[in-house]
């Protein structure tokens, strides 16, 4: 299968699917303080509540319980809340239903709904996105590198497992930082926000014969955990600011459990746990006041 097409095919027993962004590459925060706040912003020219505003987004996309949700959830969610405590966004009931009702949260869908469409709310929305994407593109390179032990994880991984990325991110985006890296070499195929959701795009992987006690979703969100339980695989957390951690657990303990099919047992229970704690944790310091560094 090509590392950089949207097919796959089973070659070996187990299959490990991985996010990106926040997840194997340390590119989640400084994406969305530089990159889909500011843009948000300056697309529906919020600058009189533009502190509150960019703290409340990345609340929204980092620190609570819909951290890692696909962007457009992330701009819905945020311009309802804009509305009800600023200003009116014409045509976000527009917007809602597309995000709510597609089966395909991308650019190119987008483009699809404003051709049956003429609303300006979705028009500024697919404005937004491309402004990111340009935005993202003109980040430095060295602000977009994967967190320490994922390249080792995937080596030992791959030894085994088939590897899929599985992203809500943009596809070129994903595929420029994992090749920069050196990381595309250990994948086998890469599934990013124009293929559709993270659960279906496990559901697809399923169909070429996996059985799902042999497959695991590596995330770093409630996301990627609902995806893996939807499609009844088993998830392993990749935790916030113990990312290095998590991945080193991964290599040592988390794919031997995978290979003595013992990960179904009381480690999965564990991990999981451990990661809702965390991010609770997470979510009630921010809501209590808890200040994050800016860029």
């Amino acid at each position: 299968m090509g590392r950089k097409d949207s097919d796959c095919r089973k070659r070996k027993d187990f299959l490990i699917c991985v996010d990106s962004d926040g997840c194997a590459m340390n590119t989640m925060d400084v994406k969305h303080f530089r990159c889909f706040g500011p843009a948000m912003v300056a697309e529906w020219r919020l600058e009189n509540w533009r502190d509150e505003i960019l703290f409340r987004w990345n609340e929204i996309n980092l620190y609570t319980m819909s951290r890692g949700i696909n962007r457009f959830q992330g701009l819905a969610k945020a311009l309802r809340e804009i509305q009800e405590k600023y200003c009116e966004i014409q045509g976000l009931e527009t917007l809602e239903s597309w995000v709510k009702e597609t089966s395909e949260l991308s650019n190119a869908a987008l483009k699809r709904e404003i051709e049956k469409k003429d609303n300006l709310c979705l028009q500024k929305a697919l404005s937004w996105s491309t402004a990111v994407n340009q935005a993202v593109e003109k980040l430095p390179q060295e602000e977009k590198r994967p967190f320490d032990g994922v390249k080792e994880a995937l080596e030992e991984a791959g030894k085994n497992a088939d590897i899929a990325v599985v992203s809500s991110a943009n596809r070129d985006a994903v595929l420029e930082e994992w090749n920069l890296h050196g990381l595309l070499k250990y994948t086998d195929v890469v599934l990013a926000q124009d293929a559709g959701s993270k659960a279906f795009c496990i559901e697809k992987l399923l169909r070429q014969g996996y059985e799902k006690e042999h497959v695991v979703m590596c995330g770093d969100a409630p996301g990627d955990m609902q995806a893996a339980e939807k499609n009844g695989v088993y998830f392993y957390p990749i935790l916030v600011r113990h990312e290095t951690e998590s991945w080193e657990e991964f290599r040592t303990k988390g794919l031997k459990h995978l290979w003595q099919g013992t990960y179904g047992e009381q480690y999965q229970q564990e991990k999981s746990q451990q990661f809702l704690n965390h991010l609770n944790r997470d979510s009630e310091k921010e809501s209590n006041g808890g200040k994050r560094k800016s860029w």
